[in-house]
């Protein structure tokens, strides 16, 4: 072929299915299924356990995960065991060896004194109105908790400092749908209320990419093939 003709790698267009390498990148995915007493209640940043049973159900979604994440990814988890749990049995399905790192700025978004309120209580607790796809506004600030604006601006200093750091490689990182939209809201540059109108379901992928100092999302709320 003449050099002339050859394509020239770019940021711009994703030519193939597979994604380019040497990419600043981070797939973000969310937690498995909590047990089902947490889920009855707000549990926020409680550190509530995976439900065994739909673990191990799901585990074709965990080998499909293990099957699209790159090998040579660097990890990352929120601290919440339910993170770290779910971390573990991609890693284990798909026999990555490197450590995975904690970092606590990818927590879920933490609701303080209302932890724990069953779900039909919580729109009492509220100052605000609701937003329409999530329990609270991105303004409400519950007390001894975080608003959502709280979540993104850590979420954001996380993403910029492990880029910088991680510069032109792959990144996982395991945490929590708040977290993931927050990180989405970045990369978007809206209001975490904008952001908060995406649906990140359990075991999805959202990707997200830093070229040239510029974020883009290349996909959002990305399901396994849970028949594996």
């Amino acid at each position: 072929m003449n050099s002339e003709n050859k394509a020239v790698p770019h940021g711009h267009f994703l030519d193939t299915p597979e994604l380019p390498r040497g990419i600043t990148r981070f797939w973000l995915i969310r937690h498995a299924v909590v047990e089902a007493s947490a889920r009855k209640t707000m549990y926020g940043a409680l550190d509530v356990p995976l439900c065994r049973d739909a673990m191990a159900e799901q585990q074709g979604g965990y080998a499909a995960l293990a099957r699209r994440l790159p090998q040579d990814a660097r990890w990352f988890s929120s601290p919440l065991q339910r993170a770290k749990d779910t971390a573990s049995e991609i890693r284990r399905a798909g026999n990555f060896q490197d450590n995975i790192s904690t970092d606590g700025r990818f927590v879920e978004q933490s609701i303080g004194d209302w932890h724990g309120t069953p779900h039909e209580q919580f729109s009492a607790c509220l100052k605000l109105p609701p937003h329409p796809f999530w329990s609270l506004c991105a303004s409400e600030l519950p007390p001894g908790g975080e608003s959502m604006l709280d979540v993104c601006a850590r979420v954001s200093h996380a993403l910029e400092e492990l880029a910088t750091a991680n510069e032109g490689h792959d990144m996982v990182v395991v945490s929590h749908g708040g977290a993931i939209r927050a990180a989405l809201a970045h990369a978007l540059g809206v209001h975490p209320d904008t952001a908060l109108r995406f649906t990140i379901q359990n075991l999805s992928i959202s990707i997200i990419e830093r070229i040239n100092g510029m974020w883009r999302v290349v996909a959002v709320n990305e399901l396994p093939d849970f028949k594996g």
